[in-house]
């Protein structure tokens, strides 16, 4: 109800605007109905999958370990995305042109910036617990999870310092690709903005994919060790996590590199290398992880495959088997 709250309000602020009768009798160009409708279904199905997912964690203390709580914080953060993000670009593609004012894309480039780094660094966050839980021995006790709600708020911290700078004259947020979502300025070469770039770059995505290639490569590593010596049902259980965990790394790449590329290539390449209509499909891939990313993290998790849905649309009843 509240994600068609906030579509229905979109189109309700879209028909009060003063549009030209030129304008209105332009049909919409095929590539923003495309990128309207991929909006579309991103923002409903990530909205529904992350939803569900905290009302099954809500709903589960048998769910609710401390390793849980950092996929618990990956949902939170796409489902803000889900929220106070996707519903404005999807009302700007369907109208061809953004639709909030300079303000309100200022504000949309800071707050998908910040969410989507919170969960950038929660997935690096979430890889090396596993590779710290598998290397050695980690109880579920009040230390364990004091530590994962440490970690949690050092998420946040992190992403919120590196999403601020460019609201005090770091960088800047302003219009991407052909207008209709807003993000860090890419195009601007000065220096200011270049060294800001480079910084988001190394620390917000190169370090997190680095920290999540080691830690499950190691994972990868460990588990063909253990599935050589091992027969039956464990060794099946060892290729159901070998084959999670390569799922997880090509998403992550398929998802998020080819935006981190763009950008360098729209800062440091040649001046409109970059075309506004290609430089759309990043920005969609990336915001796809909204949805992926409770599918593979969380759905595919033994322990919540063990719930039973009774109800549909998050009123359910769950029968947790040992």
């Amino acid at each position: 109800h509240l994600l068609c709250w906030l579509y229905g309000l979109c189109f309700w602020f879209v028909g009060t605007l003063d549009i030209s009768e030129e304008s209105r009798s332009e049909e919409l160009p095929t590539g923003h109905l495309i990128t309207a409708i991929c909006l579309g279904v991103i923002g409903i199905l990530g909205f529904l999958n992350n939803l569900l997912v905290l009302i099954l964690f809500c709903r589960n203390k048998v769910l609710r370990s401390p390793i849980n709580l950092l996929l618990m914080n990956i949902s939170v953060s796409d489902l803000m995305v889900c929220i106070v993000g996707t519903p404005f670009s999807f009302a700007a593609s369907t109208q061809g042109r953004w639709l909030i004012g300079p303000a309100g894309c200022v504000w949309y480039g800071f707050a998908n910036t910040f969410f989507g780094t919170v969960s950038l660094i929660s997935l690096a966050v979430l890889s090396y617990e596993r590779y710290c839980t598998m290397m050695g021995t980690t109880e579920a006790d009040a230390t364990n999870y004091k530590k994962i709600w440490m970690g949690v708020l050092v998420t946040w911290l992190y992403s919120l310092f590196w999403s601020l700078p460019p609201l005090f004259g770091w960088s800047s947020y302003g219009p991407e690709g052909p207008g209709t979502t807003c993000s860090v300025n890419w195009h601007s070469r000065d220096a200011n903005n270049v060294s800001y770039i480079i910084c988001l770059f190394i620390f917000c995505l190169v370090i997190p994919f680095f920290i999540i290639v080691y830690c499950y490569g190691k994972l990868l590593c460990a588990i063909k060790q253990v599935s050589g010596v091992t027969k039956g049902m464990a060794q099946t259980r060892e290729h159901r996590v070998l084959i999670m965990v390569i799922v997880m790394v090509i998403c992550f790449l398929l998802c998020w590199l080819p935006y981190g590329i763009v950008a360098l290539i729209a800062t440091f390449g040649k001046p409109g290398l970059v075309t506004p209509s290609a430089s759309i499909i990043p920005s969609i891939l990336a915001k796809s992880s909204t949805v992926y990313n409770p599918v593979i993290y969380i759905f595919l998790n033994k322990q919540v495959n063990k719930c039973e849905f009774h109800h549909t649309l998050g009123i359910a009843e769950f029968h947790i088997s040992e």
